[in-house]
């Protein structure tokens, strides 16, 4: 009997209109647009506007299309996984409110909040369903406002992260084609590198965590540089090893989308060449869960069936993660 992989049939992705460029950025904090560039390499980010608008709008969007560009209702979709750190409320799930503003109504779904490594998670939980056989038919969203937790004011902060969603849609498949191996680490001792202090059930929000910025992403950028330089090759030089192959093997490289920095260190750690890393952290910034799948959207007419593929991630946690893909599509 033919092993039963999962495999990505389509790709959808979404971002906001707005367009907050740096110039703007540097009415608003002590910032210029050379200095960004210079050190994080992001030209502009996207931010979602409206009162009550949240993660789940975007996931909506990206959810919605897969479904009408493949002639899918939503009772065929059995699972639906979302890759966010920033849930429309802590509960319940933006999986599930995603479901219901899509008419998703016989399947399940739960959040993964794995930082910025959630993609590479949460397609390796929809994989391993699909494997099992317990479904045929996921869809993995990476959807975040990471506009709702930048505090503006933190020159070293704000000018990275970005608004948007991203989705795959999985199906069983019998081909070699799809997920192949993949790699998932973490290590708890770095979340006091990068976190966000207030707002759980050790410091609920309160008059005192408002007064004291506590409710903003809180990173020490020089310590999460160095980790995610090295974990994120050394991942992916993993999978390449046990797969027995080499960076002439691999099509492109997807990583996850911090720095461009820390994209350039990583892929010179493991011999790529520019042309075969993909990039567009100059146009988005870092959109957390959302990265990976929207860097796969924008350049999927470049991947032909039978490409291998490599997605790479780090994340808060600290989280990071690599996965070796055959492109099915």
């Amino acid at each position: 009997m033919s092993k039963i992989r999962a495999a990505i049939k389509a790709v959808e992705g979404y971002v906001p209109d707005y367009v907050l460029t740096n110039d703007e950025l540097s009415t608003m904090v002590d910032t210029s647009d050379e200095w960004i560039m210079t050190r994080i390499g992001i030209k502009e980010r996207r931010i979602l506007k409206g009162e009550g608008k949240g993660s789940s709008d975007m996931g909506k969007v990206v959810v919605e299309n897969l479904l009408n560009k493949n002639n899918l209702s939503p009772e065929e979709i059995e699972l639906i996984v979302c890759c966010t750190v920033t849930p429309d409320m802590l509960f319940p799930a933006t999986a599930n409110i995603i479901a219901d503003k899509c008419g998703i109504k016989n399947g399940f779904g739960f959040d993964i909040n794995a930082g910025c490594s959630g993609f590479v998670y949460g397609l390796t939980t929809a994989t391993k369903y699909i494997e099992s056989g317990f479904v045929k038919r996921a869809i993995v969203v990476g959807t975040e406002k990471m506009s709702a937790i930048v505090d503006y004011q933190d020159r070293a902060t704000c000018p990275i992260f970005g608004d948007g969603a991203g989705a795959v849609l999985l199906e069983a498949t019998e081909e070699e084609t799809g997920y192949l191996d993949g790699i998932l680490k973490s290590d708890g001792e770095g979340r006091k590198h990068l976190h966000q202090v207030a707002g759980g059930s050790c410091y609920p929000p309160s008059h005192e965590t408002i007064d004291k910025r506590q409710h903003y992403i809180y990173q020490e950028g020089q310590a999460v540089f160095k980790w995610a330089v090295v974990k994120m090759a050394d991942v992916s030089e993993e999978i390449m090893k046990r797969n027995n192959l080499t960076a002439n093997d691999i099509a492109f490289l997807l990583p996850h989308q911090a720095n461009l920095r820390i994209i350039d260190a990583a892929a010179k750690r493991l011999g790529f060449p520019n042309e075969k890393v993909l990039i567009n952290i100059d146009k988005y910034g870092n959109t957390t869960s959302a990265t990976i799948p929207l860097l796969m959207w924008e350049n999927q007419h470049k991947f032909n069936k039978g490409d291998n593929l490599i997605l790479t991630a780090f994340g808060a946690g600290f989280t990071w993660g690599a996965i070796l893909l055959k492109w099915a599509i």
